[in-house]
């Protein structure tokens, strides 16, 4: 069935109601990129969240939009806690995969020559791939459990990092309402050898250079510097998070008939928020977040050392410091303006990110009068971008914008297209040091594989929703 999509404004479109849509569809693309979605099955999943219970405002997807289990990747959707429900398939299977900026002190120019060093340290010292575990002890039951409570406190507390990455860090490093007891021992036994390791896909390790500043005053308060080099940790909570997922959907996929919930997808299996399932899944999926803190924490503290060890510098010397940690696979319960009031709502990003404006109280001190820091990465041969949140982003999209580059091959078809190249010399010709697990990884993550980055962060600048601050150019990248 073809759906129809009408023009709002330039590079916002719309879905109108119909059928069993509560609300209508809201797309942010060009016009171009909106003509390649006119097949894509993405388009029908936007249509199908816009069927929940609940759901308020539009079911909205950003320019990195594509399909996705049960919601597109892409995809926000912000339903009532009285009457709504929550979805895993909202959230997805890496719950908090998220973003970790972090600058340091260092020259790109005076290093240039050791960064094939630096990343052969860091390829040594965090795993990588499907499965990737050993970068710390093998921890027991217990101690996991408490991971899930404290999120990255409990990694600060065991030397990786210090207090004030917290202040730097979305939720403080910690989302509220987690109960590990929600948490399988399945789970608990998969993320018991995974803290402070990448793991495969899209996950990766960059370090990166201030390329371009486009909003010097902002850069200056997020500390980036031109030709200053910076590290971009992605990765989230790994098998634990993928278990919580599987079997949260398990049991809300049995529960819906009893609860009388009817969806288009049964990928969007869902419950209502006030229910004991509904209850359960947001402290499962809240505690695997925190476990996706943690790992990031470490990791972002391994890659530190790792810098100080390779370049026989001091910590003070490297200069290693958080900007800031954002996440885009999660559900949130927050205030927003709706038909003129404020109203409790949980928000679903699933590959998308927070980008709360100036002067909202859950923007860090730091930031408060100029907006949250936005990390947008791209692939890893054209570049990521820091953005910052708006006032307007708050009024549209439910303090929400972009992810990322978002995929235009899949990885079967990408490891085509990769046949008989040689990935890492075309790399190595771009600039770029990379290195990766596995035979296909190179191949499934090559740059082509994914759209231009520039153009999805200038759809989201163009409409006032996230403001670009600086460009970040790759030099180095371990992956998966």
């Amino acid at each position: 069935m073809t759906i129809e999509v009408r023009g709002l404004a330039e590079n916002v479109w719309e879905i109108p109601r119909r059928g069993g849509m509560r609300v209508p569809g809201r797309i942010y693309a060009t016009a171009r990129q909106m003509a390649e979605l006119a097949a894509d099955p993405c388009l029908q999943q936007v249509v199908n969240v816009a069927h929940l219970p609940g759901i308020v405002g539009q079911a909205l997807a950003m320019p990195d939009i594509h399909w996705g289990y049960g919601f597109p990747i892409g995809g926000v959707a912000a339903t009532r806690l009285a009457d709504g429900v929550v979805s895993p398939g909202g959230v997805g299977y890496d719950i908090n995969c998220g973003v970790r900026l972090v600058r340091t002190r260092l020259v790109f120019e005076e290093i240039r020559d050791r960064i094939p060093d630096v990343v052969r340290g860091l390829f040594a010292t965090i795993p990588t791939g499907v499965g990737a575990h050993g970068a710390i002890a093998r921890l027991g039951p217990g101690e996991v459990r408490r991971v899930l409570e404290r999120g990255a406190r409990w990694a600060i507390e065991q030397g990786y990092g210090d207090a004030g990455d917290l202040d730097h860090t979305e939720e403080g490093g910690r989302l509220g309402g987690a109960e590990p007891s929600a948490v399988s021992e399945v789970a608990v036994e998969r993320g018991a050898r995974q803290l402070g390791t990448l793991g495969s896909g899209n996950h990766f390790l960059e370090i990166e250079v201030v390329d371009e500043i486009y909003r010097p005053d902002v850069a200056a308060r997020f500390g980036l510097e031109l030709g200053h080099v910076t590290f971009l940790v992605h990765s989230g909570s790994r098998g634990l998070g993928y278990q919580v997922c599987d079997d949260s959907l398990a049991v809300m996929g049995k529960s819906m008939t009893r609860l009388r919930l009817q969806m288009p997808d049964r990928q969007l299996a869902c419950a209502p928020i006030r229910s004991a399932e509904g209850q359960r899944y947001l402290g499962a999926m809240a505690a695997a977040a925190n476990f996706a803190w943690a790992n990031r924490q470490v990791m972002m503290s391994l890659a530190a050392r790792t810098f100080e060890r390779v370049l026989g510098l001091s910590p003070r010397e490297v200069g290693a410091s958080l900007l800031y940690d954002v996440c885009h696979n999660i559900a949130k319960i927050e205030r927003h303006r709706i038909d003129g009031g404020t109203e409790t709502l949980c928000v679903h990003r699933k590959g998308a990110t927070r980008a709360f404006g100036a002067g909202h109280p859950d923007v860090p001190t730091a930031f408060r009068d100029v907006g949250q820091p936005v990390l947008v990465p791209g692939d890893m041969g054209r570049g990521s971008y820091v953005l910052v949140g708006t006032e307007r982003a708050m009024q549209e999209t439910f303090g929400s914008t972009c992810h990322g580059a978002g995929r235009v091959l899949s990885r079967g078809a990408a490891r085509k297209a990769a046949r008989g190249r040689n990935l890492v010399g075309e790399m190595c010709e771009r600039g770029v040091t990379a290195l990766a697990h596995g035979r296909f990884a190179l191949a499934e993550e090559m740059p082509e594989a994914y759209k231009d980055v520039s153009e999805v962060v200038e759809v989201m600048d163009h409409a006032g929703i996230s403001r670009k601050v600086a460009k970040l150019r790759p030099v180095g990248v371990i992956k998966g």
